[in-house]
């Protein structure tokens, strides 16, 4: 996720926006180099009974980073991003991701849940995604 010049990725939350210590304490002891990786706050989650858009918020205010969606959509170097397009693995999850959009975008927690559905890799869809012209969005973490 770029940020413009002097803001930080707490200022989208407001001012007031506050972290849950417990939450802030284990994502400071996984987080590293100012990364938190995508795979890690969802273990997080699940670890804390939290959503994985508390985990996301809370990375936010801390100012840190998510790294490598495990959608392959943010947070690889130097590329930025590892999916690739790739048509869809077959007729019937093509129109699983046509049944799910709204907006004609993908929710990530749609396209997590399409993959499970057809035994595939989560950068499957995605890249079914990419190859169909479909943005995923929103983000689980917050991160788009």
């Amino acid at each position: 996720m770029a940020l413009e010049k002097g803001t930080k990725f707490s200022d989208k939350h407001g001012p007031n926006a506050q972290a849950d210590p417990v939450v802030k304490d284990k994502i400071l002891q996984k987080a590293t180099n100012d990364n938190l990786a995508c795979a890690v706050a969802f273990k997080l989650a699940r670890e804390l009974g939290v959503s994985p858009a508390e985990i996301g918020k809370t990375v936010d205010l801390l100012n840190l980073r998510l790294s490598k969606c495990q959608l392959g959509l943010f947070g690889y170097q130097p590329e930025k991003k590892a999916v690739k397009a790739k048509a869809p693995e077959n007729r019937q999850m093509e129109e699983a991701i046509h049944n799910a959009l709204k907006d004609g975008r993908l929710a990530c927690s749609d396209a997590w849940d399409i993959a499970g559905r057809f035994k595939v890799p989560k950068m499957a869809v995605s890249g079914a995604c990419e190859s169909l012209g479909i943005k995923i969005k929103p983000c689980q973490l917050g991160a788009f």
